[in-house]
């Protein structure tokens, strides 16, 4: 009889496993987690045990992805940054080293998002969200679909370069040689990858943005 409880356990545990890895590496709250487990007299003792062994990761309060470990598929930095905070859209220097305009490794996971700005550290790294106007928010965002699994918001490469530009403290580029100096010396930008951008984008940030002089500047840098 021992034995065959013992089993009965290892098939609820791995059939519980199983329905975890299904989740994939789409950050979670508590009430799926418990919908997953409604049969359990104490769902939140389990959550609780779970993160401990390393199955679940905390990625802030009531909100939990499952580890690569189990689902054997690597997490996105980029799909959490999403879900963390939001609505928000990967930008920035994060943003830039994604298409290869910068060369620098960037850390943090930089957002652009219209509410106040936040931190957030975890086991998985440090999300950083800053905030821009909330009528220029919706311009240039576009859609990054991984593996047809899951999908993220990214700016296109003209609006993070527009959001990084707009959010930097004390920059002031009056011409068009500035701009171009800065691009090339302080970002170390990949300037020959202008020729791809798409001008209207950059137009349409200049209507809603501020730092109105120096978009100018990058709009007839453009041209």
């Amino acid at each position: 009889m021992y034995a065959n409880f013992t089993i009965f356990v290892k098939i609820f545990i791995q059939k519980k496993m199983e329905a975890l890895r299904s989740l994939n590496n789409i950050p979670i709250n508590s009430a799926v987690l418990k919908a997953f487990m409604s049969n359990l007299k104490y769902p939140k003792n389990k959550i609780s045990n779970l993160e401990k062994n390393g199955t679940l990761i905390r990625l802030k309060k009531d909100l939990y992805v499952v580890s690569d470990k189990i689902t054997h598929k690597s997490l996105s930095r980029e799909l959490i940054a999403n879900h963390l905070y939001g609505p928000s859209y990967v930008s920035f220097q994060t943003a830039l080293a994604f298409y290869g305009l910068i060369p620098e490794r960037v850390f943090a996971m930089r957002s652009a998002i219209f509410k106040r700005t936040k931190r957030f550290e975890n086991a998985v790294g440090n999300f950083e969200y800053i905030t821009v106007p909330q009528n220029y928010y919706p311009i240039g965002i576009t859609q990054q679909t991984v593996d047809n699994e899951y999908i993220y918001m990214l700016a296109s490469p003209e609006k993070a370069l527009c959001d990084l530009i707009l959010t930097t403290n004390h920059l002031r580029l009056q011409s068009v040689k500035a701009m171009r100096e800065y691009l090339e010396e302080d970002l170390r930008f990949e300037t020959s990858a202008l020729t791809a951008f798409n001008a209207d984008i950059v137009e349409e940030c200049l209507k809603f943005g501020k730092k109105k002089t120096e978009l100018m500047q990058l709009l007839k840098l453009l041209s």
